[in-house]
């Protein structure tokens, strides 16, 4: 940068083809190093969330992306308020590119709002987990595994930290609590 002030760098939003978001990021960021336009381009994310399913007994997390079809890049503007015309060509004839989000045709940054959403869930650490489940409070469950099984119930609250779910059964006659995992229990 030549001029000794430099704007602050904003968001844009790109349309891209389905499943090719971490083939476009990682094709956008080859270019960048390689035409040197670090100055003017800073990060490019695909935010995701680990989720975290049980199957068959079986635990996998998974990278589930948050914004499925859209990669952020992070742009400077020119003096001018547009994208520098280097950088535009750049990011159109990246293969998978759709085109950027905006009204009447021209690229429109995202909110300082949205922005600081986004970045809040890009940059959640990645030990934070979230569960996936098919089960909601007041579901009627069977329990398919342990000594409880064959007992009927109703989902009562879910524990995502622990993988549990809270059930209601009925032990002779009585409204009885017990937790258990995802994988012991079935809807009916």
């Amino acid at each position: 940068m030549a001029t000794g002030t430099t704007m602050a760098m904003q968001f844009f939003v790109l349309r891209v083809a389905s499943n090719k978001e971490d083939r476009v990021r990682e094709a956008l960021m080859r270019k960048v190093k390689i035409e040197g336009l670090e100055a003017v381009v800073g990060r490019i994310l695909v935010p995701t969330e680990r989720v975290r399913s049980i199957k068959d007994g079986k635990r996998r997390d998974t990278d589930r992306k948050l914004y499925p079809g859209y990669v952020f890049i992070e742009l400077e503007l020119d003096k001018n308020g547009t994208i520098p015309e280097k950088v535009w060509f750049m990011i159109k004839e990246t293969e998978g590119v759709g085109d950027f989000i905006g009204s009447n045709g021209k690229p429109t940054p995202m909110s300082p709002r949205d922005q600081s959403k986004m970045l809040e869930e890009a940059e959640k650490a990645d030990d934070e987990v979230s569960l996936k489940t098919e089960y909601k409070k007041g579901d009627k469950i069977k329990v398919t595994n342990g000594a409880f099984q064959n007992f009927e119930g109703e989902v009562e609250e879910i524990i995502p930290d622990k993988g549990m779910v809270r059930i209601i059964t009925t032990i002779f006659g009585r409204p009885t609590p017990l937790e258990l995992e995802y994988w012991q229990i079935e809807k009916m």
